[in-house]
């Protein structure tokens, strides 16, 4: 499988509503970070599909390497501003 683009090496914090649906990018290229516009189409990526357990801030991960998508880790320490728009290693 292949690796995915390094949207951003920190997080970005953005308000989410309880019971609404979202879709995650997975992918990495969406021009609408953190969420999915397609960008994957003709790849091995599909956006992921997700809901909040409450309305709330959340931090979503845009290194697209966190153990817990869509929400950040921290994975992003591991990447320097020069390894942004790469695929990760």
């Amino acid at each position: 499988m292949s690796k995915p683009t390094i949207a951003d090496n920190k997080p970005t914090r953005v308000s989410l509503e309880q019971g609404k649906k979202y879709f995650f990018c997975m992918c990495g290229l969406s021009k609408k970070q953190p969420f999915c516009d397609g960008s994957h189409q003709g790849s091995e990526f599909v956006p992921k599909a997700f809901e909040c357990d409450e309305s709330k801030d959340y931090f979503l991960c845009q290194c697209k390497q966190s153990a817990n998508q869509p929400y950040c880790d921290g994975t992003h320490k591991n990447y320097g501003d020069d390894q942004v728009g790469q695929t990760a290693d």
